[in-house]
C-alpha cells in the first residue's frame, strides 16, 4: 500500500463523460454495494433500445490491448500506475540485492490482483490469477504474502510496517483466518520465498522512482510462461480473469 490513500471517488455513476451517449455501462456488482447504485443500476435496462445500448468490448477510455496480450501490456496498459511502480520497484530491490529470481518475480506480480482487478483478498486473487503461468512457489508466495506482512520476522529485519498504524488503526487486528494462514506458512518449505516478499514491499512506493517493466524481459521470459495466444485467449483455468480486465465494462 502506498503511504498516501488516495481520495475516494464519489463519481459512481453508469454513464460517464467520456463514452458515446448511446452507450450504458453497468458497474460490477462487487464496485456498488452499499451504494444506492446497487440497487438502481438495472433500472436503466428499461432505456435501452433504439440505438442506446450496454457496453460489450472495447472501453473507449482505455488504451486498446493487442490482440495477443502479454504481461508487460497489462503493465503499461491496465494496471493502477501507482500499483504496477510499486511492483516494479519491488522487484527492483529484490534485483538489487542479488536474489534468487523466484524472488524478483514474486515481488513483481505479488500486488498484482490490487493492480488490475480487485484490493480485497488480493494474494489469493492475484496467486490465482498467475498460477497456469509460474512455478507452484511462486503462486504459493504471493498468496501467502497477504497474511504474512502483518506479522514481523526480526530473523529478516522484517517489523509490522509504521503505514499500517495510519492506515488501519492503532487496534487493527488482522482476521483469524489469517493468524491460521501464517501459522501454516512458517512451517512451509517456502515460507522465505514468500517472507521475502514482504521484507521488499514496505519500501518501494517512492514516487520519483521510475522502474521500467522492460527491465525484467529476461526474468519475466524464464519465469513467466507467455502463452502464444495471449493472456486472456490461452483457455488457461484463469484466461476470464486476464479477460476481465481486458474487457472490464463488459456487461455481461
Amino acid at each position: 500500500m502506498p503511504d498516501a490513500l488516495p481520495q475516494p471517488v464519489d463519481d459512481i455513476s453508469l454513464t460517464r463523460a467520456h463514452s458515446p451517449a448511446d452507450t450504458v455501462m453497468l458497474a460490477p456488482p462487487i464496485c456498488t454495494m452499499g451504494e444506492k447504485a446497487h440497487f438502481t443500476q438495472y433500472d436503466l435496462l428499461a432505456t435501452l433500445g433504439n440505438g442506446r445500448h450496454l457496453l460489450m468490448g472495447d472501453d473507449p477510455r482505455l488504451p486498446k490491448m493487442p490482440a495477443r496480450p502479454r504481461l508487460a501490456d497489462f503493465f503499461q496498459h491496465r494496471f493502477v500506475p501507482m500499483v504496477a511502480n510499486h511492483l516494479l520497484q519491488s522487484a527492483g530491490l529484490a534485483k538489487k540485492k542479488g536474489l534468487d529470481e523466484k524472488v524478483i518475480i514474486a515481488c513483481l506480480l505479488h500486488d498484482i490482483a490490487m493492480a488490475g482487478l480487485i484490493t480485497s483478498d488480493h494474494g489469493y486473487w492475484g496467486a490465482q490469477l498467475i498460477e497456469p503461468y509460474v512455478d507452484e512457489e511462486v503462486s504459493w508466495a504471493v498468496r501467502h504474502h497477504q497474511a504474512l506482512r502483518y506479522f514481523p520476522d526480526e530473523s529478516v529485519g522484517y517489523s509490522y510496517p509504521e503505514a499500517y498504524v495510519r492506515y488501519f488503526g492503532n487496534d487493527y487486528q488482522p482476521p483469524d483466518y489469517l493468524h491460521q494462514v501464517y501459522e501454516q506458512a512458517r512451517r512451509h518449505k517456502w515460507y522465505m520465498t514468500s517472507r521475502l516478499i514482504t521484507v521488499n514491499d514496505p519500501y518501494a512506493f517512492d514516487p520519483q522512482t521510475v522502474v521500467g517493466i522492460d527491465d525484467f524481459e529476461e526474468v519475466i521470459g524464464r519465469h513467466f510462461m507467455q502463452p502464444k495466444e495471449g493472456l486472456g485467449f490461452d483457455n488457461s483455468p484463469t484466461s476470464h480473469m486476464w479477460r476481465t480486465m481486458i474487457w472490464p465494462r463488459n456487461s455481461l
